[in-house]
């Protein structure tokens, strides 16, 4: 199973226009990296955005970690993030993909 990485930002007013953003350009860069297995963003309320990127080894998913702190920075969305985001980091340990018996 792989790997995961969950960054949770907080009171990111920009959230709306990242999250189209997210799509249009991040995704796509995500997509090309070894070992992808998946992304999602979450709007979880009360300003928060958190995100998890699934990937094969704990190395592949650490380089999604700086691809994404680039991608703020290229979309300048540093200047609206008030603090950095908290990124946590382990192997999958249960999974399903709503198919029977995965």
């Amino acid at each position: 199973m792989p790997p995961f990485v969950v960054t949770k930002v907080s009171t990111w007013p920009a959230r709306t226009r990242s999250s189209a953003r997210s799509n249009e350009t991040l995704v796509p860069q995500l997509r090309k990296l070894p070992g992808f297995g998946g992304y999602y963003l979450i709007e979880a309320g009360n300003g928060v955005l958190s995100s998890l990127g699934l990937f094969e080894t704990a190395e592949q998913a650490e380089e999604s970690g700086k691809l994404a702190s680039k991608w703020i920075t290229d979309e300048h969305f540093s200047t609206v993030i008030p603090s950095a985001p908290k990124v946590t980091s382990g192997k999958v340990v249960a999974r399903s993909n709503g198919a029977t018996g995965s």
